[in-house]
């Protein structure tokens, strides 16, 4: 049987485990129970040696003939603070928060490239090692002071790995469809939060006070131009304020606007620039009496898919699904703590289509779905690829 066909008669057993965990989601590093059904999991299927807590939540299983290289595959747990309202049988039972990612499926198909690699060491045709990384924290930091990614590696996940493969799903592609470059293939995201300050007043007597919500004017000009007229227009940029809050009645001229915004970008020196030209456009302030105070987060770094990897996967794919099925994605300006790991270890992301039907079911929304039946693909392009590499089939 093809690694495919053998993907195929896992697809009871993967969907079983993703509507298990998509029934009991759990936050950033809180996946707890999540964790315990991969590690049992794990070593039901035998010969995986298993660590858990790594990354507080995280899950490491690794098998392989402890020589020759290494090859990481990555999948994330955590779930989102949203209501579901998909209507599947299989619905969140904790109320308030949801797997509207998909990482519920993520999950699920690696633990199904478990059981495929299992079989394939067993015939003891492969030198090499691959490393299976459930992650915990990728939506989110949980109050820590980094997400997953970041919290794994430091825990020595990824210590010894070559390269790093991992997928992820789309609900707006056709399902069955593969969406593959190399490349950048996310953005780094920031954040800042801003207060204008000024002495506010009596809304009768404007010409005796200082009024942040006048300074705004200018400085949300000067933001709203910063990737119109400071950036190069060959690198791709976003500067998007989400909050400006101030005031609370009529006649009162406040003493303070605040502002938050998040900044996205796909190269480091433009991710300097927009920091840089935020904070010069909040010191507007000063120019008509006002002051402020602004503060960074600094989130995840963009995405890069790796050139020669990503041709690996490119091979397995063409051959599993044929060149017509493969969408030579664009990328976009989302976040992906992945691109943590691929600064580590070279490797590459896919996007495997799910899509329900002809009705939107859009990530991060409360109708959010996948098609269940694409998982043996996702899990058997993962496999193969493993398996290639630590065979020397791919040409570096």
């Amino acid at each position: 049987m093809s690694m495919l066909d053998r993907a195929q008669t896992l697809l009871p057993e993967m969907s079983r485990i993703r509507r298990d965990i998509h029934t009991h989601p759990e936050l950033a590093f809180q996946e707890v129970r999540t964790s315990a059904l991969v590690a049992d999991t794990l070593r039901e299927i035998g010969g995986i040696d298993v660590k858990t807590q790594v990354g507080i939540t995280g899950v490491l299983g690794s098998i392989g003939t402890g020589d020759g290289p290494t090859i990481g595959i990555r999948a994330d747990m955590d779930a989102l603070p949203i209501l579901e309202a998909s209507g599947d049988a299989f619905s969140s039972v904790n109320a308030g928060l949801m797997h509207a990612c998909g990482h519920d499926s993520h999950t699920a198909m690696l633990l199904g490239v478990a059981h495929l690699l299992k079989q394939e060491f067993a015939k003891g045709n492969l030198k090499g090692n691959v490393r299976f990384i459930f992650q915990p924290a990728e939506e989110a930091t949980g109050g820590k002071h980094q997400s997953g990614a970041p919290m794994m590696m430091d825990d020595g996940a990824l210590d010894g790995v070559d390269h790093m493969i991992a997928l992820h799903v789309d609900s707006t592609m056709p399902a069955g469809k593969i969406g593959l470059r190399a490349g950048p293939t996310s953005a780094a995201v920031d954040s800042f939060k801003a207060w204008i300050t000024a002495s506010g007043g009596h809304g009768a007597y404007p010409h005796i006070s200082g009024d942040p919500l006048w300074m705004l004017i200018p400085i949300m000009t000067a933001l709203h131009g910063i990737v119109a007229r400071r950036v190069d227009p060959m690198h791709p940029a976003v500067v998007s304020l989400g909050v400006v809050r101030g005031g609370t009645v009529s006649n009162v001229i406040p003493a303070e606007v605040y502002l938050e915004g998040t900044l996205r970008s796909l190269d480091g020196d433009v991710r300097k620039l927009l920091v840089r030209e935020v904070e010069n456009s909040c010191a507007l302030a000063r120019n008509f009496g006002g002051d402020y105070k602004i503060e960074f987060e600094y989130g995840y770094p963009n995405g890069y898919n790796d050139p020669m990897v990503t041709g690996w996967m490119d091979q397995v794919i063409t051959e599993f699904i044929g060149a017509d099925n493969i969408v030579r994605d664009k990328g976009g300006m989302g976040a992906e703590d992945f691109a943590y790991m691929q600064q580590k270890a070279p490797g590459t992301m896919f996007n495997l289509g799910a899509a329900v039907g002809d009705k939107p079911r859009g990530h991060h929304t409360p109708v959010f779905a996948i098609d269940e039946s694409v998982m043996p693909l996702g899990a058997a392009v993962l496999a193969e690829t493993a398996v290639r590499f630590l065979r020397g089939q791919f040409k570096k």
